[in-house]
């Protein structure tokens, strides 16, 4: 009888497991059943900063392949007060592989390309666009049950001013990037839930466009995030969110950390169908 009871009790953790990390809920592991799509739309600003976004509309749209293949299109519009101006920018294609699906843990090979801005003059004052390109790969995973989920992710970023260039050519050397993040989620009831998160983005170069006098030292930025989602049903939920970040910009002048004035605020709609 005991057996049977344990048993039991291991498989409606594995099931819930596997279940909650198919709610589009926030969970930070989430990923489509097969056939499903998914739309994520997020509106953010920024309080206390200058020469930045004042607002940026967010939309990513998915689809599961299969059970464990998914394929998302993402692509944001801002408007940038300080020069008033306004952009269709970063815009990306991506997939997801579910490598690792064992119950309660996942793991997710992850690859994406993307293009910023599609359209829009993100230097007016030089009366030029500057388009960059990057292309990412990396992996996620972690642990996700009905009450909690706790899930880590390393990105590598190659950034350059033309799509495929591999030459690297003096003064049109690309930027690479790694991220490393950790995220969570917890569970309050079938309605609440609350999402935590920091990421750090390092430069990985030493020198900036291939310049030797422009040395990088430690360039990276940190960034925290804190929010509460609301489900109105398995298949929809609602919340908000705020952030904050700090940045090492590892230049001779500027080797300190700063912590950016104010902070990040926004909210996001989320749907499964």
């Amino acid at each position: 009888m005991k057996k049977i009871a344990l048993t039991s009790l291991i498989a409606m953790f594995t099931v819930a497991g596997a279940h909650a990390a198919n709610v589009i809920d926030g969970n930070p592991l989430y990923m489509p059943k097969k056939g499903h799509a998914y739309s994520v739309t997020a509106l953010g600003s920024h309080s206390g900063k200058q020469d930045i976004k004042a607002w940026d509309l967010d939309e990513e749209f998915g689809y599961g392949i299969t059970d464990r293949l998914s394929v998302n299109v993402a692509t944001k519009i801002e408007d940038q007060r300080s020069f008033d101006r306004w952009a269709w920018a970063d815009t990306s294609v991506g997939l997801t592989f579910r490598a690792l699906d064992m119950g309660a843990w996942k793991m997710d090979l992850v690859g994406k390309y993307q293009v910023d801005p599609v359209w829009g003059n993100h230097r007016p004052f030089l009366e030029k666009d500057d388009t960059n390109y990057t292309w990412t790969a990396g992996v996620r995973g972690g642990y996700t049950n009905a009450r909690f989920t706790v899930a880590g992710h390393a990105l590598f970023n190659y950034e350059n001013t033309e799509s495929f260039n591999w030459n690297e050519k003096a003064g049109k050397e690309g930027i690479h990037t790694l991220k490393l993040g950790l995220d969570g989620q917890f569970v309050i009831d079938n309605n609440w839930n609350l999402v935590a998160g920091v990421e750090y983005t390092g430069r990985l170069d030493k020198e900036d466009r291939g310049n030797p006098a422009a040395k990088i030292k430690n360039e990276g930025k940190w960034e925290g995030t804190f929010g509460v989602n609301y489900n109105i049903d398995t298949t929809k939920f609602v919340g908000a969110y705020v952030s904050a970040d700090m940045n090492h910009h590892g230049g001779a002048n500027r080797d300190e950390w700063e912590v950016e004035n104010g902070f990040g605020f926004g909210a996001k709609f989320g749907i499964d169908f």
